[in-house]
């Protein structure tokens, strides 16, 4: 009963960041079609402000939320930047500019900060351990599946009772159709792109308060873990980006538990079987989207 808990316990807190994350990278991907190769850096962004403000007389609180803020602010910059001046040409372009934009990122703070991973300052509850049913966890855990609650039941209902949100969700099944019904285009995928970055920054927070660090490449790998995600859930449905999460999460911790010692170094490659697996029995995921309309 014990190992159970605590195999529930590890899903949910991981499940809860990597829904989190997927729901970041569908939500441009449901209006645009196209995929934001420039989010795992909003987790940097994140991690840096932290690390520039650690020196601050600043509570952690508001250096959390002014991290937060930089990562929304940069979601914004990031369609300005690399998507809005070239979203109307090809798919291509727009996947180039994405690239060129995480790289650019990426090698500021190689040339303005260091290469080297540099430490974040965390409050002490970060490091703390609870017992709960007997089973000992970190706080952080909770503290995870308590923020993934809440913010997937405030992201449904914007979605579900506000304006922004029936615009979205009318840009996300036919952009074209919905710019001829009055939806003001620009301001849909930018506030797309800001609530991304709000979801990116919180899950920093949290993805961070696993290592007390941060570094040039730390987005990589939350990156990969969204776009898995949500292959497996479904790239249109936000529903799907939520599934796609807790299921690779239950993968990954299944293999934890289940894996012999020896075999630990070769979870990467069980993970991707089964998701290959999944990915046969339904190629568009788990839940279908809307019809895919025009982007542009």
């Amino acid at each position: 009963m014990t190992a159970f808990l605590q195999f529930v316990v590890d899903v949910l807190a991981l499940g809860g960041a990597y829904a989190l994350m997927a729901l970041g990278l569908v939500i441009v991907y449901g209006i645009l079609r196209l995929v934001n190769f420039a989010y795992g850096e909003l987790i940097m962004v994140t991690g840096y402000t932290l690390f520039l403000l650690g020196g601050s007389p600043l509570p952690w609180i508001l250096m959390a939320a002014v991290a937060v803020l930089m990562a929304v602010l940069t979601g914004i910059v990031t369609d300005h930047v690399a998507f809005r001046p070239v979203r109307t040409k090809s798919v291509t372009a727009v996947l180039i500019t994405s690239f060129a934009f995480s790289t650019l990122l990426q090698n500021a703070a190689l040339l303005l900060i260091s290469p080297r991973p540099r430490s974040v300052p965390l409050p002490d509850i970060f490091s703390e351990t609870v017992r709960l049913g007997g089973v000992v966890t970190p706080v952080r855990n909770l503290i995870t599946i308590a923020t993934a609650v809440v913010l997937l039941a405030l992201f449904a209902l914007l979605m579900k009772r506000s304006v922004l949100g029936l615009a979205m969700r009318a840009a996300a099944a036919n952009f074209t159709m919905a710019r001829m019904l009055g939806v003001p285009a620009n301001l849909v995928i930018t506030s797309a792109f800001a609530i991304s970055g709000l979801l990116a920054g919180i899950v920093a927070l949290l993805w961070l308060g696993r290592s007390a660090s941060v570094a040039p490449g730390i987005g990589l790998e939350p990156l990969l873990v969204a776009f898995i995600a949500t292959v497996i859930g479904g790239m249109r449905s936000l529903e799907g980006a939520v599934i796609g999460g807790f299921l690779l999460a239950f993968i990954d911790t299944s293999l934890n538990h289940l894996l012999p010692q020896d075999l630990l170094k070769f979870r990467d490659a069980f993970t991707f079987t089964a998701v290959i697996l999944i990915l046969l029995w339904r190629p568009e995921g788990l839940i279908r989207g809307p019809a895919a309309g025009r982007r542009t």
